[in-house]
């Protein structure tokens, strides 16, 4: 284990959601398909959080009511239906859904429930119609080893996926969503909090995320697998980091994350030094509009223009403490500036740690500290905006600086592109969870899992072993593949044509990605276009060298196929005999060269046969070809 984070006490658990790929959705017979063309028609909706049996309220969905949002929902009339605009009651669970969670449950001895209960989650930040997600136990325990440590896992749930959030329209306070993701079934994994470092959780959830695909049956692109992680240090919080898409970005955003909250609790430590205590930072908002009614602040004196107004908030003892870089490009005034901007609708916070600065003087500053009679020891925050909003956001304001009097607050975060992460909303509760009467349990029969365990598929470590028995690969092209997204396309190429496995790889694995480095788009060329391209390989009538040209083409024109492509590329196959007299020009041409270097000038006249021939034909003919010809001549 790396000391740092040993020191620190780093404590790492993963929750990985995976879409499946079903036939059906999870309470409904739609499509489990992503829409790109113009939805059919949009309704509207406002959700409000409702009690748990005990009575009380889920901070996190009281957090999302007070935002007071309008959600719209896109909809298609033929892969959308009306369980998903919650006008019909959800239908019986999926049972394909229910039996890859069992299959997913037996590779990692998972201990299966004797019937499954879908529970309901309040959720109403517009995600989903109803005002709340289902969810279901299917299995709990069970481990994982990765580098030879055991990884527990603690439940084995399906869920319903949400809605997809197409666009915010913050004008009108509307979040546009579309109901074609609603309801795919979605398999989470949540572990243990048995990590211990940032790379390790990055295993881990690699290793998750191969034995998924192990089952063949879980989607694949950008937005189907996302991870969630919670992340805490000696004597910090629980940290939820939620939406990671991209598992190579996940040891960065839980190394800032440690970061973040070592720098806390330094704080916490220096307000202490420093004798302020939670009662000692009062709210106590004072109108401050005069100060800056001569302000050269774009935003201050356009805010005053407008109606609106400048409210400020002392916070005692804070002073240079705002400025503490907590995550690259991310201060401790940052943090308060996220919490006003959620709570209070703002635009962001001005502090007296970062001024003057901005359009606001020196004077302007000092006058300020006067106006709330702050110390020099103390640190200011002012807001420009309406005063609710003012009011709203510096209450944020105080109530987070109180929490880190106490030092990390324990909230719900999402990941930023450097990731680093930014304030999301509290920490959802128990109360957010209540059963679900709708919908029929489902009893997992003995006979089911024995049927399961019988119908096991092959993991991807029993693949990878069989790839170099069966196709010859080398360890290294084995694995690659057996990693890789591409893994499904690389099966249908070798069982459907008569072509060399190592040829595949090489183009899915090393050809594609270093299309991609010279800027080449090649995530738009479709699979069929793929296996067609291999289909007239088998077929001779194109050579393997045409392949890196045939995908630049299809990939920077999308509508086109193969056949266009071979037309505007001309990379169709030589015939035997053009190709005879290329080599015989080619060599008599430079036969001078020929006799001078005798049989090592085959090195030179390659790279003028394959420049000549532009792909049309096969490296290894090409060079048999020239050897032959070589040798005639030198022979006469």
């Amino acid at each position: 284990m790396d000391t740092q984070y040993e020191e620190l006490g780093l404590m790492v658990g993963l929750e990985l959601h995976q879409q499946l790929d079903t036939f059906r959705k999870l309470y409904c017979h739609c499509p489990t398909s992503i829409r790109e063309d113009s939805p059919h028609g949009v309704f509207e909706r406002r959700l409000r959080p409702t009690q748990s049996e005990m009575g009380a309220i889920d901070p996190a969905a009281l957090f999302e009511f007070q935002r007071k949002k309008v959600f719209c929902y896109e909809y298609y009339n033929d892969s959308t239906c009306l369980v998903e605009a919650d006008e019909e009651p959800p239908h019986n669970l999926c049972q394909e859904a229910i039996d890859i969670c069992l299959t997913m449950a037996t590779f990692l001895k998972s201990k299966p429930v004797e019937e499954i209960h879908p529970m309901r989650k309040i959720v109403i930040d517009g995600s989903n119609t109803t005002g709340f997600q289902r969810t279901a136990i299917i299995a709990m325990n069970g481990s994982i080893v990765v580098d030879e440590k055991e990884i527990r896992i603690q439940t084995l749930c399906l869920e319903e996926d949400a809605a997809r959030k197409i666009r915010d329209d913050e004008r009108n306070n509307r979040r546009i969503y579309r109901l074609d993701r609603l309801g795919i079934p979605l398999i989470e994994i949540a572990t243990a909090p048995d990590i211990r470092s940032p790379d390790e959780a990055q295993e881990v959830a690699l290793a998750l995320g191969l034995l998924l695909r192990s089952t063949g049956k879980v989607k694949r692109g950008l937005g189907t697998i996302r991870q969630d992680v919670n992340v805490s240090i000696r004597g910090g919080g629980i940290i939820e980091i939620k939406g990671l898409q991209q598992l190579n970005m996940l040891s960065l955003v839980v190394e800032l994350e440690a970061q973040r909250q070592e720098q806390l609790l330094k704080i916490k430590d220096e307000l202490e030094a420093r004798g302020i205590t939670e009662k000692m930072v009062d709210f106590t908002p004072i109108n401050v509009s005069e100060v800056f009614s001569k302000s050269e602040s774009k935003l201050i004196s356009n805010t005053i223009k407008s109606g609106g107004t400048v409210y400020a908030v002392c916070l005692p003892g804070f002073d240079s403490l705002l400025g503490i870089e907590l995550q690259p490009e991310r201060r401790f005034g940052t943090e308060l500036s996220d919490y006003a901007k959620f709570w209070g609708g703002v635009g962001g916070i001005f502090h007296t740690d970062e001024l003057p600065k901005y359009g606001i003087s020196s004077s302007e500053v000092e006058e300020l500290r006067k106006q709330v009679d702050a110390h020099p020891s103390d640190a200011v925050v002012i807001v420009a905006s309406s005063e609710k909003n003012c009011i709203d956001a510096l209450d944020a304001v105080v109530k987070r600086a109180k929490a880190a009097v106490k030092g990390v607050p324990a909230e719900t975060r999402i990941p930023l592109p450097s990731g680093a992460s930014k304030y999301a909303r509290p920490r959802p509760g128990a109360e957010r969870m209540y059963p679900e009467t709708d919908v029929r349990p489902v009893i997992v029969t003995p006979k089911l899992l024995k049927q399961i365990e019988k119908n096991l598929p092959e993991t991807l470590e029993e693949k990878k072993n069989r790839f170099v028995e069966e196709y010859n690969l080398s360890l290294e092209l084995a694995e690659q593949i057996t990693r890789s997204l591409n893994l499904s396309l690389f099966e249908d190429i070798v069982s459907t044509y008569d072509i060399d496995p190592t040829l595949v790889v090489v183009t899915l694995e090393n050809t594609m990605v270093s299309l991609i480095r010279d800027g080449i788009p090649v995530e738009s060329v479709k699979e069929n276009d793929i296996l067609e391209i291999f289909k007239l390989i088998q077929e001779e009538q194109i050579s393997s060298e045409a392949i890196p040209q045939l995908i630049s083409y299809l990939a920077e024109h999308p509508n086109s196929d193969v056949s266009e492509a071979l037309d505007e590329t001309g990379l169709s196959k030589v015939d035997e005999e053009n190709l005879e007299d290329i080599i015989q020009d080619i060599v008599t041409t430079r036969i001078d060269f020929v006799k001078e270097k005798g049989e090592q000038s085959i090195g030179g006249l390659m790279g003028v046969a394959m420049k000549r021939l532009r792909g049309k034909a096969d490296g290894k003919k090409v060079r048999d070809m020239l050897q032959s010809e070589i040798r005639r001549i030198l022979a006469e």
